[in-house]
């Protein structure tokens, strides 16, 4: 069994899905701390500014990096959603999927929650049931699996593949330096590595920039032309 274990990311970028295509079983890391500055709350989409993107933002009310992810709460005394909502429109009359794209993240931003865990697992689910991935997934913090503490950071994921019998651990290219994979050979767990090919898809935009949030990808990529994107990899060790 293949296993991917990732923070709760808000509309993260291709590769993201990517990860979760090619694996058989998903860990939603919870527990991890909130990351200032990082993908739980924000992501990137194309906008008419110098640099030619904007970040679509959900302001937290008690964002530190000594609380987890699990336990942050969206400050919702501000109208952030009418806010993104309106920063997504600049994809109107542009962007061929925009009416598909634009009632998905309405969908998603419905969602009757105040923390910002489960309104990130909701846009997980609801975006994989667009792209029509298969999103089999536990939330670590409902179901521990009597982890408690591991002796080094990269244990974690050790440790959950065990728990769970997975014999591959899948993570993407960023976290090579991080990961010790000797250990993983030791406990029978082979440790892969997931990283997309350079893709380009036409927008309306003389210059492509890659990795923004899937929310780009799908505004000018149908559910068959997106999936090639991501059956488009490398797998290293």
């Amino acid at each position: 069994m293949r296993i991917g274990i990732m923070q709760p990311y808000f509309m993260p970028y291709p590769g993201y899905f990517a990860l979760i295509k090619h694996t058989d079983q998903w860990v939603v890391f919870d527990t991890a701390n909130y990351i200032k500055n990082g993908w739980i709350n924000r992501n990137k989409i194309l906008a008419q500014t110098k640099e030619g993107i904007s970040y679509i933002t959900i302001p937290l009310r008690n964002k530190s990096r000594n609380i987890p992810i699990k336990d942050t709460y969206i400050d919702e005394t501000q109208d952030w959603r009418l806010k993104m909502m309106r920063q997504v429109e600049y994809y109107k009359n542009k962007a061929p999927y925009f009416n598909e794209v634009y009632a998905l993240l309405s969908d998603i931003l419905a969602c009757k929650t105040d923390n910002i865990s489960e309104l990130n697992i909701y846009s997980l689910k609801k975006t994989c049931e667009y792209l029509k991935i298969n999103f089999h997934y536990t939330v670590f913090s409902d179901d521990r699996m009597g982890i408690e503490t591991v002796n080094a950071p990269d244990e974690w994921a050790l440790e959950i593949s065990k728990k769970m019998g997975a014999d591959i651990y899948i993570n993407p290219p960023g976290g090579k330096s991080f990961y010790n994979s000797e250990k993983y050979r030791k406990d029978g767990v082979e440790l892969l590595f997931l990283s997309l090919k350079p893709y380009r898809y036409k927008t309306f935009e003389e210059i492509f920039t890659p990795d923004l949030s899937i929310i780009d990808a799908m505004m000018f990529n149908s559910v068959d032309e997106i999936a090639s994107i991501l059956n488009n990899l490398e797998l290293t060790s």
